[in-house]
């Protein structure tokens, strides 16, 4: 049951859905439905009818065929984003037409359900865009500060922020790209968080990580008995997603026959575990990311072109860390709050000669990397200060004055330059531990490292 309350009385209303069709049978299976949801239903039979409405009432809500007598239900989609933005509009396409669904999403649709209608599926639909609604009014982007958030103020990063929060209104599949170690899980965890299923689980999947033979039960899930070694039911991750968002990291790395059955995911919601004679409905929103180049993997045969167009509906691209070096200072002391935590000390300082230092590189790692170089700094400095000197990186330092610098390339890290950096560490440490006479636990403390870290460095360098 859905109920929404005006807060200046305490009056309880009850939300309005807009269904636009000319079939009279829908029209009075989707307002029956929607009544025992506790919600109110308003009819239009055609375009004009609807836009005539929708300037004249307030609506949580519109569900549009796709095929009306007037128009296209894609025009009225086209004509709500631009005169009620705010309003969530869902479409009813036939069945297997997914093309168009695309199309509507593609517009700006909130989510699609095919004829013949699953009304538990329409159920779900409304009840997410109904939540969606009753959250227009409040600050969204507030649930970015509950945990790690995209942190920068250069113009990359405004915009990113924007779009996490226009596409977090909609349930079409979200494609992130962008080059390692720059953050795309954190951006899907922001578009989960501030959308409507922000109260469902967050499933994050590496698809690269889990092996071949295992991908299917891993996804789908499996009946006891459907194979050797399946001793007793097992619940997919499709499923462990269900009423949240399935986030498929490295979705490149997907074999081919995978993307066969990922593709039937997308089109029509439902997922078969291994052994079971019957398909499951799934409410699961996708998003992925990867950092391969996905269409120049279609033209090569490696990845499916229809797939490739139904989980890249919204594209979003999160811009490298020498694409926002201005970014870096606020990173940086980011990174360090949390390694103090971390180590129960309190964080370093950064000297001007170190901040500069780290934006005169192109960081071919990205943020990983960052963070990386920042550990480093902070087990080699002594005195809360990171100054220049501390600050080892690999490669060459970004050219003056360049605005969009070229993609970095990995460069090999000569043995005398590692070298180096084991004597600068080991020095470190062996001041350390005879300014704390031995003891390893002041030690680790002073490092600003865990005594394990400690004790495995002082191992690995050979410190007696």
């Amino acid at each position: 049951m859905i109920e929404m309350v005006d807060s200046r009385n305490g009056v309880v209303d009850k939300p309005t859905v807009l269904i636009v069709d000319d079939e009279p049978d829908l029209l009075e299976l989707v307002s029956l439905t929607l009544s025992r949801m506790n919600l109110q239903a308003r009819t239009a039979a055609d375009v004009n009818s609807a836009r005539r409405l929708l300037k004249a009432e307030k609506f949580d809500l519109c569900l549009t065929d796709m095929r009306l007598p007037d128009g296209d239900g894609l025009d009225l989609v086209a004509w709500i984003q631009q005169n009620r933005a705010d309003l969530p509009v869902a479409v009813i396409t036939a069945h297997g037409n997914v093309e168009s669904a695309v199309r509507a999403l593609k517009l700006g649709a909130f989510d699609f359900v095919s004829k013949p209608l699953d009304l538990g599926v329409l159920r779900k639909l409304v009840g997410s865009a109904i939540r969606l609604g009753t959250r227009a009014g409040t600050d969204r982007t507030s649930v970015t500060f509950r945990g790690p958030r995209l942190l920068g103020d250069s113009e990359a990063m405004e915009q990113l922020r924007e779009m996490v929060t226009r596409v977090a209104r909609s349930q079409a599949p979200v494609h992130i790209y962008g080059e390692s170690g720059t953050g795309k899980e954190l951006v899907a965890r922001l578009i989960h968080e501030s959308g409507a299923r922000s109260e469902g689980p967050f499933v994050a999947v590496n698809c690269g990580a889990i092996p071949t033979e295992l991908m299917e039960s891993e996804l789908f899930g499996h009946k006891r008995g459907s194979f050797t070694g399946a001793v007793s039911d097992k619940k997919g991750l499709m499923q462990s997603a269900e009423g949240g968002t399935l986030f498929l990291d490295e979705v490149a790395d997907l074999p081919l026959h995978m993307q066969v059955k990922l593709l039937r995911v997308v089109q029509e919601k439902t997922v078969r575990p291994i052994g079971e004679s019957r398909e499951e409905t799934i409410d699961v929103r996708i998003l992925s990311a990867t950092h391969k180049n996905l269409a120049e993997l279609v033209a090569q045969g490696l990845f499916r072109e229809d797939l490739f167009y139904r989980i890249n509906v919204i594209e979003l691209r999160v811009p490298s860390l020498r694409e926002r070096a201005s970014d870096i200072p606020e990173i940086a002391e980011a990174v360090l709050q949390r390694l103090g935590r971390r180590s129960n000390t309190d964080p370093p300082r950064l000297a001007e000669d170190a901040v500069e230092a780290l934006q005169a590189y192109s960081f071919p790692g990205n943020v990983r990397e960052l963070e990386n170089v920042l550990e480093r700094a902070l087990t080699l400095c002594g005195d809360g200060v990171i100054t220049a000197e501390h600050i080892k990186v690999r490669g060459t330092a970004r050219p003056a004055n360049s605005e969009a610098p070229p993609l970095a390339t990995p460069t090999e890290s000569g043995g005398a330059l590692g070298d180096k950096l084991e004597d600068m560490e080991r020095e470190a440490i062996v001041k350390a531990l005879e300014k704390t006479r031995y003891n390893k636990t002041a030690a680790a403390k002073l490092l600003g490292m865990s005594f394990r870290a400690l004790r495995y460095r002082v191992k690995k360098l050979g410190i007696e």
